[in-house]
């Protein structure tokens, strides 16, 4: 379950950002953000305050990659959300949701993540 966490999504489009909020506060869990850029991305990282991220891995054409290096050096889980399928080998051990997703495998893994 992931009620009662604080979950930051980074996502660049806002029709995304908004189903992905929806379906974690109807899970109980409260909405960080959404952040829509790299660089706002990085800021609300680096501000803490929450327990898992859901990363969007291309922001307006900037990668998401940084964000997962923060994400990765604090400690905080999370998964990366993708329409493009491949992310550098580094984060080969993150999990991977292709766009479209759906709501369920979204919850599904942030509780996996959450433990």
């Amino acid at each position: 379950m992931i009620a009662g966490r604080r979950i930051l999504i980074v996502e660049d489009e806002f029709i995304v950002a908004a189903m992905l909020a929806d379906v974690i506060e109807f899970e109980g869990a409260e909405v960080v953000g959404p952040a829509g850029s790299q660089a706002e991305g990085l800021a609300r990282a680096a501000s803490g305050g929450f327990d898992a991220a859901v990363l969007d891995w291309n922001l307006s054409g900037e990668p998401g990659a940084p964000i997962a290096r923060a994400l990765r050096k604090m400690g905080v889980p999370f998964l990366i959300a993708t329409g493009y399928g491949a992310v550098e080998a580094e984060f080969a051990d993150v999990t991977v949701l292709s766009k479209p997703y759906a709501p369920g495998r979204l919850v599904e893994e942030l509780a996996r993540l959450l433990g």
